[in-house]
């Protein structure tokens, strides 16, 4: 289905054509249509005449004049006119609106064009490391991830996520003899033990999460100790049963653990994936890398030349193995990136990580690309995040200064929430409990999501958690209060079936004309949207729709309406705005209660 300006620029361009300005390319520019820059005077603009004065040597109010002569009578338009100094200003005609609608509402996903040829893509967020607690700077990975792979779905195509977990190196080695520290006697570190290990993990995730930090800080205090951790790497590394067996236990708990902390923000990943999974793809790539020239030593090292002739700063060599033959991450996302293209032949991989990390991605990526591990079929794309701040401007932290745990941050929001839920509502507290925990992650999530990605933004949980204002629990409200009004009207012996002679009539009132554009414009911004990976065009279209809504239900007699027709025709727009708002929070990672 064609978008609604594409529709209306089709019009304007005909009547640039009828009017003698249709050679080459012209009309298609002229009759470019945007919305309008003064809603006060009208909904669309048209500037093409002021493009085309030169070009066509006369005067813009001139050529408008003749081009608004041609769309007098237009189905499309309710009003043309050209004004001074040679601008189309421009209404919708509510019997095209109203029609448009129709056909929208009937169509699947709202008349959204699927892909002629739909895309497989991979997704990379997440990014959590085992036996870490995920914390406040994990938020944004994982919930603009999951929101662009459900809008990239929604729009056609194949899209696959991965967590990718940090679950190899040294930080297993650290927790390894952590463990051994507490616990000496356990038979994982018995070298000459072949029995069969305990089917239960000799530690809780709780108890990972003291050794790691208490192991990683001793570490950078005693060479020694780091020594033993670097010895327990390599033992793990290299396939020793005990410290193989120790780190399944590890990757069960930790991994069990963060699954629930990603699913109390709707986040589910199709792969767990982690660093550990490509290592016996390293040696095969790192030895093709040196055979066909393109890896060579230096200071010690094996590295990647990057560097283009067109970089005007400097680019570093993407090193592939350290001096000591150890790997890098940058050695272990090169042989993920391999991994996926042998397992999954994806069109496009799109990782998302901290904006720091920018020249990093760079490197992997050119590398990838000079060492044909990806073809030029295949898209790389990073998407670089800004930081959660607190409300001082400085990275979030608690009250005592630390890095907040997110499962924390969540407990936080759902506990205010709660008691905003409670403040006046007659309802039990597991019914408000229930509520104040989907509308907390419509919070925690919109919160984020309505910010562009790579810009910080200011956490501030008074605001997110508010009623009012763009935040998610604004949304919700809106749609519960659709939800109230469709109750109250099958209440009142109304029917919600499509038989029923719901059918969307031209629109009565100004505000219901509003309304209706604003509806008008889904599949325009979520084709946007998963084009750009922009989740943030998502909130802002359905912030706008929520405040349409709310005018139009300000203004207008639903189910005060004495004729029948036009009642049923307000319905009809109610149930189309619901199932609208609803897609869109879907896509975003939250769902709205049948009331708050």
């Amino acid at each position: 289905m064609k978008k609604l300006l594409d529709v209306i620029s089709g019009e304007m361009q005909a009547a640039f054509e009828a009017a003698g300005y249709g050679e080459a390319e012209a009309s298609s520019q002229l009759g470019r249509i945007t919305l309008s820059n003064r809603p006060d005077l009208c909904e669309y603009q048209c500037n093409g005449a002021m493009a085309g004065a030169k070009k066509f040597r006369k005067a813009p109010i001139m050529i408008a004049n003749e081009v608004a002569g041609k769309l007098q009578g237009s189905r499309f338009f309710s009003q043309v006119e050209a004004v001074a100094p040679g601008f189309l200003n421009l209404k919708i005609s509510e019997e095209f609106l109203k029609k448009y609608l129709q056909e929208m509402s009937a169509a699947e996903k709202y008349g959204l064009d699927m892909p002629a040829k739909p895309q497989k893509i991979i997704i990379d967020y997440g990014g959590a490391n085992v036996a870490k607690p995920l914390h406040v700077g994990h938020l944004r990975s994982a919930v603009i991830g999951e929101s662009i792979k459900r809008i990239c779905r929604y729009a056609g195509h194949e899209v696959i996520g991965d967590v990718h977990l940090g679950d190899w190196g040294l930080q297993m080695g650290l927790i390894i003899i952590g463990v051994k520290e507490r616990h000496p006697e356990l038979v994982y570190f018995d070298e000459s033990y072949e029995g069969e290990y305990p089917a239960e993990a000799p530690f809780t995730i709780s108890e990972l999460e003291e050794i790691y930090p208490a192991s990683s800080a001793r570490s950078k205090e005693d060479p020694e100790y780091k020594a033993q951790a670097m010895e327990a790497t390599y033992k793990l590394q290299t396939g020793v049963r005990g410290y193989r067996a120790l780190w399944r236990h590890m990757m069960n708990v930790s991994v069990a653990d963060l699954r629930k902390n990603y699913s109390s923000l709707n986040v589910e990943f199709d792969l767990w994936k982690g660093e550990s999974d490509v290592q016996d793809l390293i040696p095969e790539m790192v030895q093709y890398m040196k055979d066909s020239g393109y890896a060579y030593i230096s200071e010690g090292a094996l590295v990647v030349d990057v560097k283009e002739d067109t970089d005007t700063k400097e680019m570093p060599p993407c090193m592939i193995l350290k001096s000591d033959g150890a790997s890098l991450y940058n050695t272990t996302d090169l042989a993920t990136i391999m991994e996926r293209m042998r397992l999954y032949h994806p069109d496009q991989m799109i990782y998302l990580t901290d904006k720091r990390q920018e020249l990093y991605f760079q490197q992997v990526f050119r590398c990838a690309r000079k060492t044909g591990l990806v073809g030029p079929e295949t898209e790389l794309k990073w998407i670089g995040f800004g930081t959660v701040n607190g409300k001082d401007g400085k990275p979030f932290k608690t009250r005592d200064g630390g890095v907040m745990r997110l499962e924390t941050l969540i407990r936080d929001t759902k506990e205010e929430m709660f008691k905003k839920i409670k403040e006046g509502r007659e309802m039990s507290d597991e019914e408000a409990k229930t509520v104040a925990d989907m509308v907390a992650v419509s919070a925690l999530l919109y919160g984020d999501l309505s910010n562009q990605a790579s810009k910080d933004y200011i956490f501030d949980v008074d605001r997110f958690t508010s009623f009012e204002g763009d935040t998610g629990p604004y949304i919700l409200y809106t749609i519960v209060r659709i939800k109230s009004i469709l109750a109250k009207y099958v209440e009142q012996g109304g029917s919600l079936a499509e038989k029923e002679g719901l059918e969307l009539q031209a629109a009565a009132s100004d505000a219901q004309k509003q309304l209706m554009m604003q509806l008008a414009g889904f599949n325009a911004m979520m084709e946007s949207a998963c084009e750009e990976t922009a989740p943030h065009k998502v909130c802002a279209f359905i912030y706008d729709l929520a405040n349409a809504f709310n005018h139009f239900y300000h203004e207008t007699r639903i189910l005060a309406e004495e004729d029948e027709k036009q009642k049923k025709s307000l319905i009809a727009l109610l149930i189309l705005t619901r199932d609208v708002l609803e897609t869109c929070i879907d896509v975003l990672g939250f769902k709205a209660p049948e009331k708050m």
